[in-house]
């Protein structure tokens, strides 16, 4: 119970909670007419995204290459939440990640405000002010990124899983809250609204753990291990274990009860990808089966991710295109 006496809520439960909230704002028609029009001149709003499509290109190749298929107004849009995402998350992992404060996240904050008010601070923001005026995107989820960022200012370490979700949701699961409303939900999907936002928030949060799995060596070399603390006891592992970077027994059974559930977060948004509009889901396929694949390499590294970063070849990539536009086809 909490103070009040009201029973706790998992962090499952109350994330679901934004996921109803926000796929109730879907209708039939894309235009959100409750939301303000932006007043800004096309040029400028077609050289604010043209440059959106550029940052994407350099940092997210494969999924840029995946954008291209979609609708001219729902890459743009894509691209717009792409480098807010990005430009947030840099906040905290970028070149002057050592000087950000609260107060400064506090300050991010009250910009993303105004920018879904229609008072964008610069280019980038007049594209994602755009795109939250023509869709019907909520703030929500982008509120609780910034959560995370918050979170990772603050803490270190996660007691259990239930913490760990919930910040897997900040930081990633609210990626697939953000784009479902700009990706739209194919016609003839017979799949409830709130299945389709709630396999794209499973997506965020396989990627997320995923991204943990093969970082643990980096993260450590920080002081940080993103490992829930009670299962770790449990596999008879200490933080110091990890910090010296020991792959044992214990350590490979333990990682491989850590990949069986990205695993099942990856098959519970797979439900969800073949909902989507066809010309949306290659990124999204694309996306899901290149990280599918680097829990294969952790496995193909004897599950040293202290010294041996699992990642996906060139070549490997390449051939993964086909085989995610194959899907999408399907």
């Amino acid at each position: 119970l909490d103070p009040s006496g009201k029973p706790m809520l998992s962090s499952e439960q109350r994330v679901y909670d934004v996921v109803l909230k926000q796929a109730a704002m879907v209708k039939p028609k894309s235009k959100n007419l409750d939301k303000p029009e932006i007043v800004s001149p096309i040029t400028i709003l077609n050289q604010a995204y043209e440059r959106c499509g550029e940052i994407c290109a350099e940092y997210a190749k494969t999924f840029y290459l995946g954008t291209l298929l979609m609708t001219q107004e729902r890459r743009k849009a894509i691209w717009a939440i792409y480098v807010w995402c990005r430009r947030t998350d840099e906040l905290v992992d970028g070149p002057n990640a050592s000087h950000i404060t609260p107060t400064a996240l506090d300050r991010w904050e009250q910009r993303l405000e105004d920018l879904f008010q229609g008072r964008p601070y610069d280019m980038l923001d007049a594209a994602l002010s755009d795109t939250v005026s023509k869709f019907p995107v909520d703030i929500q989820p982008f509120r609780d990124m910034i959560e995370g960022m918050r979170m990772d200012l603050r803490k270190s370490r996660y007691k259990n899983f239930d913490e760990l979700y919930l910040y897997c949701y900040y930081v990633a699961g609210t990626v697939g809250l953000m784009s479902v409303p700009v990706m739209g939900i194919a016609m003839d999907s017979q799949a409830t609204t709130e299945s389709v936002y709630g396999a794209a928030l499973a997506l965020g949060i396989a990627n997320q753990l995923t991204n943990i799995l093969r970082d643990v060596g980096e993260d450590a070399s920080r002081g940080r291990i993103y490992l829930p603390q009670d299962e770790l006891v449990q596999a008879g592992l200490s933080d110091e274990d990890i910090f010296c970077g020991k792959v044992t027994d214990r350590w490979r059974s333990f990682m491989k009860g850590q990949i069986r559930r990205a695993r099942k977060f990856f098959d519970e948004a797979e439900r969800g990808v073949i909902e989507l509009d066809k010309a949306s889901r290659w990124p999204v396929w694309a996306s899901l089966i290149l990280y599918r694949k680097i829990l294969d390499a952790i496995e193909a590294n004897e599950y040293d991710n202290f010294t041996k970063r699992a990642y996906v070849g060139k070549m490997k990539k390449l051939l993964s295109l086909p085989v995610a536009y194959t899907q999408a086809l399907v």
